[in-house]
């Protein structure tokens, strides 16, 4: 439909090509402030989930048996809960406490389903450090910070990055919990759309959605080259 030649939403197939519906996007100011209203809160949540993320994944990593087998279970259990589900539960949650700003609330949100991303990965690349390097820089004179820095960080820092991208392309497609916390003044890509599709639907819609599924498919790509898909949503982390 994105790339239908007509000026109306016809049958399908189209009766010929067009790329008239990405170029009149160009002047769709509303679906543009959701673009980088999205732009800013999953920039933010992969900042703030790969610092969090990355800490809990060290801590983790030191940990043995059942108690690193729970903390893993807890952290992940967000992606098991549907979003609508927790964007209601966030909007309670700030509204009790009188979080007003929708730009706060979004990437609070947002962080609910990214930290996870962020700590799986983050703990695959560290549970493929060897321990005995730590060590040997620590009996050398190094502290713990240093030993991370130089030992454990650089080796782990593609599986932290790739955790990164994937909290950032997950972020920049969520739908339900953004639904919940935006509001008129500022909401995200998906939640224009949604509301376009309310009022009235042109093929312009269709291009933005091409849009935002090929910059996701490109980030997936990545990281499928880089790390690997199956190490991201398999059962490395328990394997390791």
């Amino acid at each position: 439909m994105a790339f239908d030649s007509r000026d109306y939403l016809g049958p399908f197939p189209p009766q010929g090509l067009s790329l008239q519906w990405f170029d009149k996007l160009w002047d769709e100011q509303y679906l543009w402030a959701g673009f980088y209203t999205s732009l800013i809160v999953a920039s933010a949540a992969t900042l703030i989930s790969a610092i969090v993320g990355t800490l809990a994944a060290v801590a983790m990593s030191r940990m043995t048996g059942a108690a690193r087998d729970v903390l893993s279970s807890l952290f992940l259990s967000p992606l098991i809960v549907p979003g609508v589900i927790i964007g209601f539960a966030l909007l309670m949650l700030f509204s009790a406490l009188g979080i007003g700003s929708p730009l706060i609330r979004l990437i609070a949100g947002h962080l609910v389903i990214t930290i996870p991303y962020s700590i799986r990965m983050a703990l695959i690349g560290l549970l493929g450090v060897k321990s005995s390097l730590r060590e040997a820089a620590l009996s050398l004179g190094a502290n713990e910070i240093q030993a991370f820095l130089t030992i454990n960080f650089p080796l782990a820092k593609s599986s932290i990055a790739a955790g990164a991208v994937f909290a950032f392309a997950f972020s920049l497609d969520d739908l339900a919990i953004s639904l919940f916390l935006s509001d008129f003044n500022t909401f995200t890509l998906p939640v224009a759309l949604v509301g376009l599709l309310r009022s009235s639907f042109d093929l312009t819609i269709a291009a933005a959605a091409v849009g935002l599924m090929g910059v996701t498919l490109i980030l997936l790509l990545v990281l499928d080259r880089t790390v690997g898909l199956d190490r991201v949503v398999g059962l490395s982390v328990d394997k390791a």
